[in-house]
């Protein structure tokens, strides 16, 4: 059996991924490290909580001595790292928060498992051959697209904003730890996702609870950004194929080939809802226009052929039936 670290583990990707992975590998034992902030929601793992591969620890990953004594008490043989402030939003009200988890707390696990699992730079303990640090980051760190064009694994980083700027360090330094010191690092960047157990903050959540609950249903600017939507658990099992078979150093794009403009995702919301939960007036009436934020990327849109040519993956959603599957999951959650 193999231990392996998986941080934010209660938040939105991560509670999909430990669900999907233990269901998938019974030669792993996977421990959860999350500090459950407001974006994290212990309840989401309750399918887990009593398999006996499955543990859960609150901390953080700022507390360099908790990560010290997880390494010495499981002798982990990987890391998957999701935890990280992540909303734009939040990032531009409270950009120290941003800093300190999203940079100072990957860092933190960088450093403890190199100090674990190598005896010198490039010289990796016997038992940790096979060790692995797996950085979860976002499209975001490459910045904003016209109206053509795809980010791939080479495009340059240009982060716009407080949240981007944290992710895009937190990837450099992943990047470092691997050339300095030969640790056995991968890196997935992934576009937008949706689906269960995604925070009430954003957008899609945000439109399908606006509408139940009869409220103005918030749009920034003219509602035209474009964003390439992956459903959680395509990017799941993307996340599963890298930490398992992608190559030491190198990063791959996960992403839907679903772009979509945000007005279209709130009128496609509306009209399944009109469909499934009809009211006296359609849903779209209750869209509303507002003053867009600082920094808003135009359009975001990856290029996932390498993932899929190297490791095989491939999206199994495209948006229409993901949304489906997302809003039926939400009527269960929301009690209107």
């Amino acid at each position: 059996m193999k231990n392996i670290l998986i941080t934010g583990g209660a938040g939105f990707i991560g509670s999909n991924f430990i669900i999907h992975f233990l269901n998938n590998n019974i030669n792993y034992n996977i421990v959860n490290l999350d500090l459950l902030t407001y974006a994290g929601d212990i309840a989401y793992l309750e399918g887990v909580e009593n398999n006996e591969r499955y543990s859960f620890y609150k901390g953080d990953i700022c507390d360099r001595e908790l990560l010290e004594k997880l390494f010495k008490k499981y002798d982990f043989q990987g890391i998957i790292h999701f935890a990280a402030e992540s909303h734009v939003d939040n990032s531009i009200k409270n950009p120290d928060t941003f800093v300190k988890t999203n940079i100072f707390g990957t860092f933190n696990l960088l450093d403890v498992a190199k100090q674990y699992w190598l005896d010198k730079s490039f010289k990796i303990k016997k038992e940790f051959k096979n060790a692995r640090f797996l950085h979860i980051s976002t499209d975001e760190v490459y910045g904003t697209l016209g109206k053509e064009g795809l980010f791939t694994e080479k495009t340059a980083y240009s982060p716009n904003s407080p949240y981007s700027a944290s992710k895009a360090s937190s990837d450099f330094l992943v990047r470092s730890y691997y050339h300095t010191y030969g640790l056995n690092v991968v890196t997935t960047n992934c576009s937008n996702n949706y689906g269960p157990h995604q925070h009430d903050e954003k957008l899609i959540p945000t439109i399908i609870r606006k509408a139940l609950y009869g409220e103005n249903i918030p749009i920034y600017g003219d509602g035209k950004n474009i964003r390439d939507w992956l459903y959680v658990l395509d990017h799941c099992k993307g996340i599963e194929l890298a930490f398992k078979e992608g190559v030491s150093g190198e990063t791959y794009n996960i992403g839907g080939k679903n772009e979509r403009n945000n007005l279209y995702i709130a009128n496609k919301i509306c009209e399944i809802l009109d469909e499934i939960l009809p009211q006296e007036t359609p849903y779209a009436s209750q869209i509303n226009f507002v003053k867009d934020r600082s920094g808003h990327d135009f359009r975001y849109a990856i290029d996932a052929s390498k993932i899929e040519s190297e490791l095989s993956w491939k999206a199994s959603e495209n948006f229409e039936t993901g949304i489906r599957k997302t809003i039926n999951w939400y009527l269960k959650k929301i009690d209107l």
